[in-house]
């Protein structure tokens, strides 16, 4: 009888595990890019591998449309609590397709240089929403970087919350050296990560490489690891960590780390004030003081979605 009992329980198990798989995999099917990889490497943790390893991770215009379309969507997706991004192959990103992006700079379609500056500025005001949109978004962004994180790179790294990097890689606000200022995000975002405006203009000017070790020390990462695969099972045991809490607390919290970086100190605390009048009344609170008082852990806490 004993036996008949384990069988059925293993047959359960079998059953529960696939039920959970088909519905993971339904509920990535909308999920689906040329450019962009998206899978669920734990509970309430998607990560998003940028996918052109053949081309060094270089940002062609699909890449470009598809970060607003994914990143819009796994805002909103109540499935998800954090998100860490990466690169596939051997390198993070070699940053913008230059080939593929010409024709949008340097074929205008109109004459008259009002117009044709009227369209290029729309046009870099695009592809700066494709990195502003990972800040927009209320799920906390890991960024893994390996190797080369170049130009676009950097862009796309500086708009992430949290920044870890394996030991070989490097960073590089290359835009100097092919005729252009940064324009979508580094020369906004790095001063206020650094800290050191002499440091950032000296790499914005000269664009020479920023060495994993200088990355950490400089606070633009805040861990390294000895290669890509340690430094993904990091990034996602702390997406995981960051998953496993109220996903009221850690949104809000987001929110107002955003906003506070923007406004003045007097302005924040106003806003965070007229947040949590609403946000204080989340049941969230209640199960985590009785976990608290059981001597449980945040871990403990079934949070219901968001």
């Amino acid at each position: 009888m004993a036996g008949i009992r384990g069988l059925l329980r293993r047959d359960l198990h079998k059953v529960v595990l696939g039920l959970r798989n088909m519905s993971a995999e339904a509920g990535l099917s909308s999920y689906s890019y040329e450019t962009l990889k998206v899978t669920t490497p734990a509970d309430h943790v998607f990560h998003v591998e940028i996918n052109r390893p053949e081309k060094r991770n270089a940002m062609n215009k699909a890449f470009w449309r598809e970060m607003v379309v994914c990143f819009q969507a796994l805002g909103e997706d109540s499935n998800c609590r954090a998100v860490v991004i990466s690169g596939a192959g051997k390198m993070f990103t070699s940053g913008i397709d230059l080939m593929d992006l010409a024709s949008d700079f340097l074929q205008p379609q109109e004459e008259d240089a009002a117009r044709i500056a009227w369209n290029i500025r729309k046009k870099i005001c695009e592809y700066q929403e494709s990195f502003s949109v990972i800040e927009k978004c209320t799920k906390p962004v890991i960024a893994a970087v390996h190797n080369g994180c170049i130009g676009g790179g950097v862009d796309l790294a500086t708009a992430c919350d949290i920044r870890y990097c394996s030991q070989d890689a490097f960073f590089q606000v290359k835009e100097v050296d092919v005729g252009l200022a940064a324009d979508v995000g580094t020369l906004q975002r790095l001063p206020n990560i650094i800290g050191s405006r002499s440091l950032v203009n000296e790499l914005a000017f000269t664009a020479r490489k920023m060495m994993s070790d200088e990355a950490l020390s400089s606070g633009l990462v805040s861990r390294v690891f000895p290669d890509k695969s340690s430094l993904l099972s990091a990034a996602f045991e702390l997406a995981t960590e960051i998953a496993s809490k109220s996903p009221v607390a850690v949104q809000g919290t987001k929110v107002n780390l955003v906003y506070s970086r923007d406004h003045s100190v007097q302005e924040s605390l106003n806003y965070m004030a007229t947040w949590n009048m609403s946000m204080l009344q989340t049941q969230d609170i209640m199960a985590s003081a009785q976990a608290a008082l059981q001597k449980k852990t945040p871990k403990d806490v079934t949070f219901s979605k968001l």
